[in-house]
């Protein structure tokens, strides 16, 4: 068995229906051991020694309608190891609850508020979770992602893990929000091995609402003339068209860009009518310089 030490938040955003967690340790793929998640039911954080089955199991048991304290109790008690478990749990409902056994290495605690709990192990000092607590709570403007990465990035200023960093993971679910609409697992991301695993995933997330959020900042441009000729002169020197260049955003046109933004993997930003999105514009300008 592998100690899982390390220090991470479970949420939940009333305003989206969005649950998540984010966790950061001197571990190798955390991401992999920490994070568990379904929409409408909660999110639970297991550290410390992890048992894995706290996560399904747990999920389980929200459910079936236990609030999240009751939930860690059933778990424990059932646990032979439980004096060596970290876990924090977060419901649909912002109820919140977290444990840290009694042999967990020191600094370890957690704390829990509306909508979140937070808790961490091997510590530098409280002074981690303390800012994990702070930072979710005076940042509900943030979207749930970035108010979890943002609490992380506060925690490791204040000391973090004390041996150092490794890996961090993101985990967020909501209803339907998963690519294509067929899951909830609505952001998934994993830093596994690196010097500033938080500032990678910071990086990463903002990657992921490039690719697969066109709903945040999402602008849009009519094609007139002037666009049509660009578009169709840079996809040209592409290979993507082969018409006149006559600047008409026409089938040929349109069908010549559809093809570059499959390419790109910007298909979620693709629209049928004539205005193209702006981050599908800029990667052809980066692409194909003028």
């Amino acid at each position: 068995m592998q100690i899982v030490a390390t220090f991470s938040i479970v949420g939940y955003d009333p305003q989206t229906a969005e649950l998540g967690i984010a966790v950061q340790s001197k571990f190798l793929g955390v991401g992999a051991v920490v994070p568990w998640a379904r929409a409408g039911v909660g999110a639970i954080a297991t550290q410390s020694f992890a048992n894995t089955s706290y996560g399904p199991a747990g999920l389980e048991l929200l459910a079936q309608g236990l609030d999240p304290q009751t939930v860690l109790d059933r778990l424990t008690t059932a646990d032979p190891d439980a004096s060596r478990r970290q876990v924090g749990v977060v419901d649909a409902q912002g109820r919140a609850a977290t444990f840290t056994g009694s042999d967990c290495m020191s600094w370890a605690g957690g704390r829990t508020g509306a909508n979140y709990a937070c808790q961490g192990n091997i510590l530098v000092s409280e002074a981690t979770v303390a800012a994990l607590a702070t930072t979710f709570e005076n940042n509900s403007q943030l979207p749930l992602p970035e108010r979890l990465v943002a609490a992380l990035k506060a925690a490791q200023t204040a000391g973090g893990d004390s041996r150092g960093q490794q890996s961090a993971a993101l985990l967020v679910v909501k209803e339907g929000a998963g690519y294509g609409g067929f899951n909830d697992r609505y952001i998934d991301l994993h830093v596994e091995d690196h010097p500033l695993p938080i500032e990678e995933l910071e990086r990463i997330l903002g990657l992921h609402r490039i690719f697969f959020s066109p709903d945040r900042d999402q602008a849009f441009s009519r094609v007139e003339p002037g666009l049509a000729n660009e578009i169709q002169t840079r996809l040209t020197n592409l290979g993507f068209y082969h018409g006149p260049l006559n600047s008409q955003y026409d089938e040929a046109t349109r069908q010549a860009l559809e093809s570059f933004t499959l390419r790109e993997n910007l298909e979620e930003r693709w629209r049928q009518d004539d205005m193209v999105d702006k981050v599908i514009l800029d990667f052809l300008r980066r692409t194909q310089k003028a």
